[in-house]
């Protein structure tokens, strides 16, 4: 289900809050399963929007979900997709995705690349679904992670 009324936009100072609330809303559930905060919680969104790396999916004048996005040595990499809650199944996540993949090509890139943590087994079963493959597994920040890349072209 896709919702017309979602936009995404540029974060700014004013969204701190509401984007570090979203995701730590999305990622709660993981701290149980993972035994501490998934590394989307421990992420200075603060320096994140000051150096122009955060989107913002707004619905009626609500921060409903949170992409962070730049360039690396290798390649263009979504670092962050949350949605809240009760938006989770409306379309916000595949939004932000879309997005970073239209912000990829047209950065130049012809892929994008993200990580998951290796027990957060929903993720490992949705990116393949979406054209994500899987490309590495490895220790990084004391997680371990499966790394995904995607062909846009």
């Amino acid at each position: 289900m896709t919702n017309p009324s979602l936009t995404v936009r540029a974060a700014d100072s004013a969204d701190i809050a509401a984007a570090k609330a979203c995701v730590d809303a999305a990622f709660t559930l993981y701290v149980e399963r993972i035994g501490r905060p998934p590394g989307p919680m421990r992420n200075d969104y603060a320096a994140l929007v000051a150096e122009g790396k955060v989107w913002v999916a707004v619905q009626d004048a609500r921060v409903v979900g949170v992409l962070v996005q730049y360039e690396t040595e290798d390649g263009f990499y979504i670092d962050t997709v949350a949605a809240l809650p009760a938006t989770q199944g409306t379309g916000v996540g595949k939004a932000l995705l879309q997005f970073a993949e239209r912000s990829a090509l047209a950065r130049g890139f012809d892929s994008v690349y993200l990580c998951t943590n290796s027990k957060m087994i929903e993720n490992q079963l949705f990116y393949p679904r979406i054209g994500y493959v899987e490309v590495d597994r490895r220790q990084e920040g004391g997680y371990d992670r499966v790394f995904y890349r995607k062909p846009l072209r």
